[in-house]
């Protein structure tokens, strides 16, 4: 069964177009990343699927109803979480949620934001004011009043942005309970390790979309293969690397240097030799999901 199955999405404003003929399927349960660059549609995107925008072209259902027709229904089953911290600061944790309540008619008012506060560990906290909070606990308010009234389907845009690591991962935690009880999210984010946590991936350049699948079948499907070189001396190896023509990227992760190709033997044999005039160490590595976007971004603009 699918939860979101939109094709044909079109945005224009003026003479650009931001979304250019995009086909989004989801199925219900899933937890899908949605990647692309800064400006490349994801937030226009979001907003067409909840039904806050009114794309100039395409149709499709959004759980089950019209993406067009049934645009005020639509909105009543989703919860949507911006990027920008859009409470109250003077008011508490308790009383931002119960405004939210009342704004989609819960009753009683006093349950509903007991149990979400117990369920997304803010009990504790419900008097704290929001403007004091920091990013993580921000970030859970956000999410808590997202889910309070129950949505089918959770669109995050960039929930994580600016949040520490920790906090990032008890966030990842509540989505995979939340999805584990039936609710569908669409999710967009930067971090690559968020990325691999999806059960799906949709990546789009510039409104268009150009991958789709699960982590390991868009990096089989990509075709990458990858070296590490570890030694001294690395930085004086790089420029020797970059003027490879089977070489397509070459990245320092820690102390090591990571090159990726597409023909994992003319990779070996045209690196093999520069690793041994400089007396390195070389030995196979992996691709990741962060190398096949690279690529991508590489492809589209005409770099490789």
């Amino acid at each position: 069964m699918t939860a979101v199955d939109v094709h044909g999405l079109t945005k224009r404003y003026g003479s650009k177009t931001v979304v250019d003929n995009l086909r989004l399927t989801i199925g219900k349960g899933q937890i899908v990343g949605f990647l692309g660059p800064n400006g490349s549609g994801k937030t226009t995107t979001i907003r067409m699927v909840c039904g806050l925008l009114t794309p100039d072209a395409g149709e499709g259902t959004v759980l089950g109803m019209d993406l067009i027709r049934d645009a005020p229904e639509i909105r009543r089953e989703v919860g949507y979480m911006t990027q920008k911290f859009s409470f109250y600061e003077d008011l508490t944790i308790a009383e931002n949620l119960q405004f939210v309540a009342r704004l989609y008619g819960l009753r009683p008012v006093k349950s509903h934001v007991d149990a979400v506060l117990e369920d997304l560990g803010l009990t504790a906290r419900r008097g704290e004011l929001a403007g004091t909070l920091s990013g993580g606990w921000k970030q859970r308010l956000a999410l808590a009043a997202c889910v309070m009234h129950k949505p089918q389907l959770l669109l995050l845009d960039e929930p994580t942005a600016g949040v520490d690591p920790e906090a990032r991962r008890e966030f990842w935690d509540h989505i995979h309970t939340l999805a584990a009880g039936g609710i569908t999210v669409l999710v967009s984010t930067h971090y690559m390790d968020e990325a691999e946590r999806c059960n799906r991936i949709s990546y789009i350049l510039r409104g268009k979309l150009l991958v789709e699948g699960t982590p390991a079948e868009i990096l089989t499907a990509r075709g990458l293969s990858a070296l590490a070189l570890e030694g001294d001396g690395l930085d004086r190896i790089i420029g020797d690397l970059q003027q490879i023509k089977t070489v397509d990227q070459v990245t320092v992760l820690g102390n090591a240097l990571h090159v990726v190709g597409h023909d994992a033997a003319l990779l070996r044999q045209a690196v093999l030799p520069v690793a041994q005039r400089y007396g390195v160490t070389l030995r196979e590595s992996t691709p990741t999901i962060e190398d096949v976007f690279i690529d991508l971004v590489q492809g589209s603009d005409g770099r490789r």
